[in-house]
């Protein structure tokens, strides 16, 4: 064989080679690239949930193992509180402080991280806050009458069990100046975080009338986890109107369907 012709051999034998290897290669990036699809879609389909569809409420105990509570659990939230029993329950002792303003819109709420801020003392039992959220309408009911709007204080206490206070909001034409603020920088892009160089006080959203309803049921959202305390406070607090359609710009609807109250039973304070 010519020198010419030993030269033409090797070019080809590796050109052949080169493009096995990038086959091989195109293979291996194609197999990644189904994989990570389908992991993606997965993780998706089990850990998204919404306020309407497919992945609305009615479908939550469907779209996770991990969600099965929403569908069987017996003690859920929120619930229409009708008749209750009044009792001598515990006072409510806030101990919260001004905290810096850290908002985020999370997807199903607006939320601000409060782990700062304080704590709620029940009777023997002390809950740290950690963060508090809204929803429109409010999600439980007084009487079948929904709020205008709720605003849920989230605690934990030192064996891991929550204690969420319900803040009812109605909407007139007094505004409320906490809410002023918090809305006044609202994000409005899913997922947007802000710190703010400006201390809020909690205390502000607070009634002076501090009776409340009291009953054992869940969080009002995936992973419905039951063997939460929760806490109604009777007197509502003002917004305007202007603050509640802020509001609804954002989140026009994020609330659970009321919940059926089972064999539980509604406390009432003095």
């Amino acid at each position: 064989m010519t020198k010419t012709g030993r030269n033409l051999m090797l070019y080809k034998n590796l050109a052949i080679a080169i493009i096995t290897a990038l086959g091989l290669q195109m293979s291996i990036c194609n197999a990644n690239d189904k994989t990570d699809e389908s992991v993606d879609k997965k993780s998706s389909h089990d850990m998204h949930w919404s306020y309407q569809g497919d992945t609305g409420p009615e479908h939550w105990g469907s779209l996770s193992e991990k969600y099965a509570a929403c569908a069987t659990g017996k003690k859920q939230s929120p619930i229409n509180i009708v008749d209750s029993s009044t009792t001598d329950l515990p006072l409510l002792e806030f101990n919260y402080n001004p905290i810096p303003l850290v908002i985020e819109n999370n997807g199903h709420t607006i939320k601000m991280n409060a782990d700062e801020a304080g704590t709620l003392k029940v009777g023997d039992e002390t809950y740290q806050l950690l963060q508090f959220h809204t929803h429109a309408p409010s999600e439980g009911a007084i009487n079948n009458i929904r709020s205008d709007m709720v605003l849920h204080l989230v605690h934990q206490n030192a064996q891991n069990k929550l204690a969420v206070v319900a803040l009812l909001l109605k909407a007139g034409e007094v505004a409320n100046p906490l809410i002023e603020t918090l809305w006044n920088v609202m994000p409005t892009s899913v997922g947007e975080a802000q710190k703010h160089d400006v201390q809020i006080d909690i205390n502000q959203l607070l009634p002076k009338d501090r009776s409340y309803y009291n009953y054992d049921g869940s969080l009002t959202t995936p992973p419905c986890t039951e063997g939460v305390n929760w806490i109604v406070l009777k007197q509502p607090m003002s917004i305007s109107t202007k603050q509640l359609e802020q509001y609804q710009a954002v989140y026009s609807h994020n609330a659970r369907p009321l919940q059926d109250l089972n064999d539980r039973k509604v406390l009432s304070s003095d």
